[in-house]
């Protein structure tokens, strides 16, 4: 699954801004005292994560940027990187072929906003593959469920749970973990013997955050009547009071993700 450049340009500064500190911190801590950093990104997109962690990192560092998606990847291939940082890009459905991505000296592997869209199959094989070769692993917002909308309406709940369904359909990998990605990930590399540092990295919308709310209710809705469980009636009604408050500036909204980084016990 991709996304269009227009929606990952729109959210880049609330996930920048989302970003857990303490986790951050971990990541950035791992690296104390090293002169050199090699980072492979899953699922890069436009380069959003290089432009976040890049800059707080004081090694000098090369980035391997990994999406299919040949636009997005060119964009991401036109970014004038920080100084000390050089990149390189990948084309690679990781999806076939994750092992690919993560062949060769590699210090860090990071991602972002992807492993809610996986399978539990597939995070098996990321795992296996990352624990195998002794990597940490810095994955970025993954959507866990939580929601807080205002002002409230009867329909929440309901469109949020249809949502949710739609959210633990296929996006390429097999059907995805969903809300459920973050715990289990957090689990499976805790099982491997590595730490694990976590902390909630929510999106935070207040009433100037017009746009954005407007293309995520949209999103929830579209979700809502592509699983078919809910009358259309009540699909409209709501986002059509979602519309109204966003217009009259009285919508605020938190949508929960995770942060965590796992690190092998005794790696620096």
């Amino acid at each position: 699954m991709s996304f269009s450049a227009d929606w990952l340009a729109l959210r880049e500064p609330y996930d920048a801004r989302a970003r857990n500190v303490s986790v951050l911190h971990a990541v950035l801590a791992s690296f104390a005292g090293k002169n050199a950093v090699r980072i492979v990104d899953l699922a890069c997109g436009t380069g959003s994560a290089l432009r976040a962690v890049a800059p707080k990192i004081p090694a000098s560092q090369h980035w391997q940027l990994v999406d299919n998606n040949l636009s997005l990847l060119a964009r991401a291939s036109e970014m004038k990187p920080p100084p000390g940082v050089t990149m390189g890009t990948t084309p690679l459905d990781i999806g076939y072929d994750v092992e690919a991505a993560l062949d060769g000296p590699v210090d860090l592997v990071t991602t972002s906003a992807l492993l809610d869209l996986v399978s539990e199959t597939w995070l098996e094989r990321l795992v296996t593959e990352i624990g195998a070769r002794q990597i940490p692993i810095y994955a970025a917002l993954s959507y866990d469920g939580r929601v807080e909308m205002s002002p409230r309406n009867p329909h929440d709940a309901a469109i949020l749970q249809a949502t949710n369904v739609h959210q633990r359909a296929d996006k390429g990998f097999g059907p995805a973990l969903g809300p459920a990605a973050a715990s289990i990930a957090i689990a499976r590399f805790e099982t491997l013997g590595y730490n694990v540092v976590h902390g909630n990295a929510d999106w935070l919308f207040d009433e100037s955050d017009r746009e954005i709310q407007t293309e995520i209710f949209s999103g929830w809705a579209s979700a809502a009547r592509e699983v078919d469980i809910l009358p259309l009636v009540h699909i409209v009604e709501w986002l059509t009071f979602r519309r109204d408050e966003i217009a009259a500036g009285r919508s605020s909204l938190r949508v929960g993700h995770v942060d965590f980084f796992a690190q092998p016990i005794g790696s620096r």
